[in-house]
């Protein structure tokens, strides 16, 4: 069986508390603490919370009994008893459950503090196992299904008639013992986690009959709605959004897989060429970027990366720019326009030559009638273009504020004319000049 080191090692008090505990702060009289554990310590599972009782004795007034769970050097669990006369004590400790954590040897080590400073150790082995629960409960917010062993270690499946290809839920277990707890298994940042409730977004590729399974040691589950670009396996956020950062060259080929009905998504020409059906051409400069597909909305949105966050744009004209605003919106304004909501600001492709592109189809992603929106230098609150962004469009104009009938930045339609419904119009915002000089083109193709 493995070794692992479970400690249960005092937390140290300082002076002045212990000796608030005596009745005679000029005492010296050494201490000689004494400690016997009243229950043998036999075996115990992840989850569980260990009982212990201790019986105590001293010649000077007693402090604290305090357990402390490690695993390893850090610190998991704990617990502290206040103990000020000779007798008994009891508690529960909790012996956290793990993934991928086999089983193994505990070590527990329990203290005993007087006011005096002096201390006893006692160290205990403690065999510790993952539990064989009988069965799993399957959570959904309409119903709950048992979930049994299938065989395969630490592996339960549900098999039923369930009503919906779409089945969120999560995952509990029964209690088990008089130590154990109730144990759940929910989603939370992406990923199935111990202690969480949120639904698991299954997803079965076909109706009517068939199998959820979870494994309890490795947390593996199906079925998911899996999602593949060049072969790897994108990050399911939930059952609507998957995401993946990749290094990119453009002009490089990008094959997509899992998806059924691609011919009906909507691609953004700004980032895609499309080749075939499922294979497309990268078309912004090489670099580092999120693609997030969106099976709700049906397309795919890129973001520029700065290491694993979302770019901004630096004082030499690199990075990247961000639209936030009304009458905007992709794939659809009417489905999903951006408004000022920072979260679902549109990062503009950077083409080369410190220019950015933003094409859009009148009717489709944009107003034909009316445009607010402007351009930022993060994905947020911040840097913003104003009266440093010019344009010589006839169609569009930049705010200044006042008369203008916009603020300073925010882009509005020439008073008389419109955007033609069905148009394809490319707003491209140049910095090579420098950001405080920036020039804002809108061209119709």
């Amino acid at each position: 069986m493995t070794k692992y080191k479970f400690c249960l090692i005092s937390i140290v008090l300082s002076m002045g508390f212990l000796c608030s505990c005596s009745s005679d702060d000029n005492d010296t009289t050494p201490g000689n603490p004494v400690m016997e554990p009243k229950i043998e310590f036999t075996n115990a599972f992840f989850g569980d919370s260990l009982s212990f009782t201790i019986g105590v004795n001293d010649n000077v007034p007693l402090s604290i009994l305090t357990a402390n769970l490690y695993f390893g050097e850090e610190k998991v669990s704990g617990t502290v008893i206040r103990t000020k006369t000779t007798g008994d004590y009891s508690g529960k400790i909790f012996i956290p459950y793990y993934k991928d954590v086999p089983d193994g040897v505990a070590t527990l080590e329990f203290i005993l503090t007087d006011t005096h400073l002096t201390s006893i150790k006692k160290t205990y082995d403690l065999p510790v196992s993952r539990p064989a629960f009988p069965y799993l409960i399957l959570v959904t917010a309409d119903a709950s299904y048992p979930m049994l062993p299938t065989g395969t270690p630490h592996e339960y499946a549900a098999t039923e008639a369930f009503p919906s290809t779409d089945l969120p839920a999560y995952i509990k277990t029964p209690l088990s013992g008089i130590n154990g707890n109730e144990i759940t298994f929910g989603w939370e940042e992406g990923e199935i986690t111990q202690g969480a409730t949120g639904d698991i977004p299954f997803t079965s590729s076909k109706a009517g009959r068939y199998s959820v399974t979870f494994n309890t040691k490795n947390y593996q589950a199906t079925p998911f709605f899996e999602l593949t670009l060049n072969g790897q396996k994108m990050g399911m956020m939930d059952k609507e959004n998957f995401q993946i950062d990749m290094d990119l060259t453009q002009g490089q080929e990008l094959t997509v897989e899992g998806i059924g009905n691609i011919d009906e998504w909507w691609i953004d020409s700004d980032f895609f060429n499309k080749i075939s059906e499922n294979i497309f051409t990268f078309v912004p400069i090489s670099g580092k970027y999120r693609i997030m597909a969106n099976t709700v909305f049906q397309y795919f949105s890129v973001e520029v990366l700065s290491g694993n966050s979302p770019a901004t744009l630096q004082s030499d004209g690199t990075g990247a720019i961000w639209v936030i605003g009304t009458d905007v919106g992709k794939s659809s304004v009417a489905g999903n326009e951006v408004g000022w909501n920072t979260d679902k600001g549109l990062c503009m492709a950077p083409i080369g030559g410190k220019k950015y592109q933003l094409t859009l189809v009148g009717g489709l992603t944009v107003s034909t009638e009316s445009i607010n929106f402007k351009f930022f230098h993060q994905k947020g609150w911040g840097g913003e273009f104003t009266t440093e962004l010019t344009t010589t469009s006839d169609v569009v104009f930049v705010g200044t504020g006042g008369d203008s009938g916009r603020d300073p930045g925010n882009l509005g339609i020439v008073s008389g004319k419109t955007l033609e419904e069905g148009g394809t119009y490319v707003f491209t915002v140049d910095v090579s000049g420098g950001i405080s000089n920036a020039v804002l083109t809108v061209v119709k193709k």
